[in-house]
């Protein structure tokens, strides 16, 4: 019994600092939790504003993401939807302010960057069995507060990069369904990417059957009468 409660599993993936500034929490999301946020995307990709693949330099994306509070386009930030329907995106919800909260005191401790984070834009993406990532920096915000990454569903092969070139120094790590992973302060503009997803992991009770699905939150910076264009990455 004791094995069985203490095995050799439960030091596989413990938590870790992957770079200053870059913390994984394996399993922070319960089960429960993960399928709760999974019903959540389903009604966002219902509209107003549809699940799409953004176009990048005339490529179309493999990932197909909805977002919250303020639509991304490459490359800027803007309430209503120009580049898929016109429509409005949804608002930002104040459970997932909350849950971004939540999720630096986990990485950093609690005190007052915490209690202060407050995002105000969430791109969840959604990744089927062929869906990639290339290596990109988070930079379309004019915030460099730390950006918090949610996945559900199908574990992915996450490359972790430095903050000049896309190449080496990078580290390679799974991230699984319930996985938390924060970047922020030196780490806030490493590249990084998804290598590939691994078809057929995602854990019974996570809410979706098959692919990922993955939300980060961030903090524009931005208010409704400026855009930010200057930026050059990616989500």
């Amino acid at each position: 019994m004791t094995s069985a409660l203490f095995g050799d599993d439960l030091l596989e993936r413990p938590r870790r600092v992957v770079s200053p500034g870059a913390v994984h929490v394996p399993g922070w999301l319960r089960p429960e939790q993960q399928s709760w946020i999974a019903d959540r995307f389903r009604e966002w990709a219902a509209g107003p504003v549809p699940l799409r693949a953004a176009s990048v330099r005339g490529h179309e994306m493999s990932v197909k993401t909805v977002c919250l509070g303020w639509h991304w386009q490459p490359y800027r930030y803007s309430r209503e939807a120009t580049d898929v329907n016109g429509a409005r995106v949804l608002g930002f919800p104040d459970w997932l302010v909350r849950v971004g909260r939540l999720a630096l005191a986990e990485a950093y401790g609690e005190g007052e960057q915490a209690e202060r984070y407050t995002p105000d834009t969430a791109l969840v993406n959604l990744y089927d069995d062929q869906a990639r990532m290339g290596m990109h920096q988070d930079r379309d915000e004019a915030s460099r507060e730390p950006v918090v990454s949610l996945s559900i569903g199908d574990s992915c092969l996450f490359r972790f990069g430095n903050t000049e070139t896309r190449s080496k120094p990078y580290e390679d790590l799974v991230l699984a369904s319930g996985d938390l992973f924060v970047f922020g302060g030196p780490s806030r503009l490493a590249f990084h990417g998804v290598q590939k997803t691994f078809p057929g992991t995602a854990p019974p009770d996570c809410g979706i059957r098959s692919g990922r699905i993955n939300i980060t939150l961030r903090v524009t910076g931005i208010d409704d009468v400026s855009t930010r264009t200057a930026g050059r990455g990616t989500p």
